[in-house]
C-alpha cells in the first residue's frame, strides 16, 4: 500500500496556499460568493465544515459553481458523513479526530481524508495504516508549536496541517515547522463581513494569510 492509495492527490491540495480556511456557512446563498472571495485572495483549498444545516448545500455549490476552488468538507466524523460529501462533490474531508470506521471508509477512495489527532499515540495509529498527513487539533490548546516540533524527531513520517487557535500571529510559528505543510484557520472569515456582503474584505485577508510565511 503506498500513500497515494491512502490519501490519493491530498499533498497537491495542502500545498496550494499556507492556510487553508476553516469556513461555517449559515446561509448556503453566501457559499458562492464567500469561496469565490478566498479563491480570489489566493485560498483554493477550501473546508467547509459540516457544523450547520448548510453546509452540504454550501459544499454541492462550491464545488459545482467556483472555478478555482477545491472544495473539502470538515468536521466529518463518521462513514456516512464521508460518503454523503464525497457524493456533493467535495474533493476532501477533514475531520477532528480518527475512528476505526471512519479510517475504513477512507481506505481505497478517490477522495482523500485528513484526520486529526492530539496526541503522539493517534498519530501512530495513522502511522500504521500508512496515513501521512493529519491534521493536529485544536492546536494552540493541544500544545502549539512547541508540541508539534517535539512530534518530529520521533515521528518523522507525519506531516500535519495545525487547527484551532491560530491567528495570523500564530501561523508563522507553525509553518517554520518541517512537519507542517499548511495551517487551517477562519480569521479572515469575519461573521459581519459575510453578513453585509462585505466579500471583498474577505478578498483582502486571504491575500494577506496567502502571504504568510514561516517566522
Amino acid at each position: 500500500m503506498t500513500n497515494a492509495d491512502v490519501q490519493p492527490g491530498l499533498a497537491p491540495i495542502l500545498a496550494l496556499a499556507p492556510v487553508v480556511p476553516v469556513v461555517i456557512v449559515e446561509n448556503a446563498a453566501d457559499a458562492v460568493p464567500l469561496a469565490r472571495a478566498l479563491v480570489a485572495g489566493g485560498l483554493r483549498a477550501i473546508e467547509i465544515t459540516l457544523r450547520t444545516p448548510a453546509a452540504m448545500e454550501a459544499i454541492r455549490r462550491v464545488a459545482g459553481e467556483v472555478e478555482g476552488a477545491v472544495a473539502g468538507a470538515g468536521t466529518v466524523l463518521d462513514a456516512a458523513q464521508f460518503e454523503a460529501v464525497m457524493k456533493a462533490g467535495a474533493k476532501f474531508a477533514v475531520s477532528p479526530g480518527a475512528t476505526e470506521r471512519l479510517l475504513d471508509a477512507a481506505t481505497g477512495s478517490p477522495m482523500p481524508l485528513l484526520p486529526g489527532i492530539a496526541t503522539a499515540s493517534e498519530a501512530m495509529v495513522l502511522i500504521e495504516r500508512r496515513y501521512w498527513f493529519a491534521k493536529f487539533f485544536p492546536a494552540e490548546p493541544a500544545g502549539g508549536a512547541t508540541y508539534l516540533a517535539a512530534l518530529a524527531s520521533p515521528l518523522p513520517q507525519l506531516s500535519f496541517c495545525p487547527t484551532g487557535g491560530i491567528t495570523p500571529e500564530s501561523a508563522p510559528r507553525y509553518l517554520k515547522l518541517g512537519n507542517v505543510v499548511c495551517v487551517g484557520g477562519s480569521w479572515m472569515i469575519r461573521r459581519e463581513h459575510v453578513l453585509a456582503g462585505d466579500f471583498a474584505a474577505i478578498t483582502a485577508a486571504s491575500a494577506m494569510a496567502a502571504k504568510l510565511a514561516a517566522g
